[in-house]
C-alpha cells in the first residue's frame, strides 16, 4: 500500500467520533494553558502529560498532539498582546506582532498567525506522511552500532543545541544519563544505584521527570525571580478580519514559511527557533514597499512567515521522532515521554507493528490542525481574559495541577518526594544557566544506547573499533562530532564580531 492509501485509512479511523472528541479537547486544553504568559510548548505538553495516562493509546495521543499542536498556537497569542514569548521560537513573532497590536492592529495580526499555523501545520504533516515510510525503509537496515551511532547524534545534538554552552549542555545530558542508570540492569538483573530503596527498582518515571523539571521548576523559577509580572496586556480593537491588502502580502511567506520551516525541524540540530528567524531574515529582504518600510515597526510579514515556519519545523521535528525515535527538541523529548507511558517506542519498528495506531495519530494532526484555525479565530476574546490572571495565580496553578497529575498516575508519597526534589533541580539548573531538556533526553534515550551499545560490542567479542566498521555509523558519528565542534565554532566568531564591533564603536 502506498502512503496515500494509508492516509486514508487512518484518516477513516480518526473520523471515529470519541477519537475526535480527544483531538478537541487536546487542541482546547494545549490553546488554553499555551496561551497563558511564560508557558510555552513544551511546558504545555509536560503540564498535561498525566491527563492522558490511563486513556486508551490511540486516544490518548491523538489528544497529546492536538496538546501539541494547541500549545504551538497559543504562544503567538501571548507574543502579540502581551509581547512575552512563551518559547525562543516566538521571539520573531513579538518583533511585528506586537507592535501591530500597539497600532490596533492585533486582530489581523493574531489571524494571519492562526491561518499561517493552518496552512504550514496542513503542508507539512502531509509532508510528514509522505516522508516518514522512505525514512523507515532506511532506518529498518541499521544495526545495533548503526542505532548506537544515531543514539550518540541525538544526545549530542540536543544537548550542543539548547542552552549558551555545549558543555553545560552536555553536562545536564550526563544527569540525565545518571539517572537512567537507576534501577534494575537489563542485561544482569542487579540492581543499580537504587541505595537500597525498594522504590528506585524500577528506575526513574519519565512522567514524573518531565512534569518536575518543566513544570514545576519553571513555577519556581518564576516566583524567585524579581520580575513582577504585571504586563501589559493589549486589547483586540476593530476587526479580527484581515483586509484583502493584508491577504495579498501574507500569503508568499506562509509559503515560504513552511518551505523553511520543514526541512529545517527535520533535521537532528535544527528547531523552530531557527527556522523562525532565518524566516523573518528571509520575509525583510525579500520585502516591497509598502511593507519593506514597515519592518520594526509593525510589518504584517514578519508575524506570517516566522509563524508559518514555526509551525511547518513543530511538524518536522515528528520525523525523526516517529520514524527514528529521536526528539530533536524539547517538546519532542516530552513527546517522546507520552509514547513510551504505554510502552511504546517510536521508531521504524512501531510503523511495522502499530501502523494504524500511527498512521491514525498523523491523520488526526490535519484534523487537530483544521480545529485549531475553526475554534481559535472566533475565541480570541476568551484567550485574552486567560492573560489578565494574575501571575501569582497561574503558578501557584501550574503547581497544583503537576501535583494532582503525578498522584493520578502514580499515587506514591516517594513519587511525590521525587517530584518536589527533581522540580528544585530544575529551578537550580535554570539559575545557573543549564538547559533542561538534555536530562529528560538522557533518561529516555540511555537504555535504548546502552542495550545497543552491548549488543554491538556482544557480536564483535568486545572489539570496540566495530562502532566504526559500517559507512553508516561511521557517518553518523562524524556528523555528531560536527554537531559538537561547529556550534563553539560559531558562537567564537559570533563573539569576535561583536568584540570587532564594539571595537570600531570606540574609535
Amino acid at each position: 500500500m502506498s502512503s496515500f492509501d494509508f492516509l486514508i485509512q487512518g484518516l477513516g479511523a480518526a473520523m471515529d467520533p470519541m477519537l475526535l472528541l480527544y483531538a478537541l479537547i487536546g487542541v482546547t486544553l494545549g490553546t488554553a494553558v499555551g496561551v497563558l504568559p511564560g508557558i510555552g510548548p513544551a511546558l504545555t505538553v509536560a503540564l498535561l502529560l498525566p491527563v492522558t495516562y490511563g486513556l486508551d493509546p490511540a486516544g490518548s495521543l491523538i489528544m497529546f498532539a492536538g496538546i501539541y499542536y494547541g500549545g504551538m498556537y497559543g504562544g503567538s497569542t501571548t507574543s502579540i498582546l502581551l509581547n512575552t514569548p512563551g518559547e525562543s521560537a516566538s521571539i520573531v513573532t513579538a518583533l511585528e506582532g506586537n507592535k501591530m497590536a500597539r497600532k490596533g492592529r492585533g486582530g489581523p495580526a493574531l489571524a494571519t498567525a492562526a491561518i499561517g499555523s493552518f496552512i504550514a501545520g496542513a503542508i507539512a504533516t502531509l509532508l510528514l506522511a509522505f516522508l516518514a515510510p522512505h525514512v523507515v525503509k532506511l532506518a529498518l537496515v541499521f544495526g545495533p552500532r548503526d542505532y548506537f551511532a544515531l543514539m550518540v547524534l541525538a544526545f549530542v545534538t540536543v544537548s550542543a543545541a539548547f542552552g549558551e554552552s555545549s558543555l553545560r549542555g552536555l553536562t545536564s545530558l550526563f544527569i540525565g544519563l545518571a539517572l537512567a542508570c537507576i534501577g534494575i540492569d537489563q542485561l544482569t538483573g542487579q540492581a543499580r544505584l537504587s541505595w537500597g530503596v525498594p522504590d528506585l527498582l524500577d528506575g526513574i518515571e519519565v512522567t514524573t521527570l518531565a512534569v518536575a523539571m518543566f513544570a514545576v521548576g519553571e513555577a519556581l523559577a518564576i516566583a524567585g525571580s524579581r520580575d513582577s509580572g504585571d504586563d501589559e496586556v493589549i486589547a483586540v480593537k476593530g476587526s479580527v478580519w484581515m483586509t484583502k491588502s493584508d491577504w495579498k502580502r501574507s500569503w508568499l511567506p506562509w509559503l515560504r514559511g513552511t518551505a523553511i520551516g520543514f526541512p529545517i525541524g527535520s533535521m537532528p540540530a535544527g528547531g523552530a527557533d531557527i527556522a523562525s528567524f532565518l524566516s523573518y531574515s528571509a520575509e525583510r529582504k525579500m520585502a516591497k514597499s509598502p511593507g519593506k518600510e514597515e519592518f520594526g515597526h509593525g510589518a504584517i510579514e514578519g508575524v506570517a512567515g516566522p509563524e508559518a515556519a514555526n509551525n511547518a519545523a513543530a511538524a518536522g521535528t515528528l520525523v525523526p521522532l516517529l520514524t527514528l525515535g529521536l526528539p530533536t527538541t524539547a517538546t519532542a523529548a516530552i513527546m517522546l515521554a507520552g509514547f513510551q507511558q504505554f510502552g511504546l517506542q517510536p521508531g521504524p519498528l512501531l510503523f511495522a507493528t502499530n501502523p494504524g495506531l500511527v498512521w491514525s495519530l498523523i491523520a488526526s494532526l490535519l484534523i487537530a490542525n483544521l480545529m485549531l484555525l475553526v475554534l481559535n479565530l472566533p475565541l480570541i476574546g476568551l484567550w485574552v481574559k486567560l492573560l489578565s490572571i494574575p501571575r501569582p495565580w497561574l503558578y501557584a496553578g501550574i503547581l497544583l495541577f503537576a501535583t494532582l497529575g503525578t498522584i493520578g498516575a502514580n499515587p506514591s508519597p516517594f513519587e511525590l518526594g521525587l517530584l518536589l526534589a527533581f522540580g528544585l533541580m530544575g529551578y537550580l539548573m535554570r539559575l545557573f544557566g543549564y538547559p533542561i531538556a538534555p536530562v529528560v533526553v538522557g533518561l529516555i534515550l540511555g537504555p535504548m544506547a546502552e542495550q545497543q551499545l552491548r549488543r554491538a560490542l556482544s557480536i564483535s567479542q568486545g572489539d570496540w573499533s566495530t562502532l566504526v566498521g559500517s559507512p553508516v555509523s561511521a557517518t553518523l558519528l562524524g556528523i555528531a562530532a560536527l554537531a559538537l565542534i561547529l556550534p563553539l565554532i560559531l558562537r567564537a566568531i559570533g563573539r569576535g564580531k561583536v568584540l570587532t564591533q564594539f571595537g570600531g564603536d570606540e574609535d
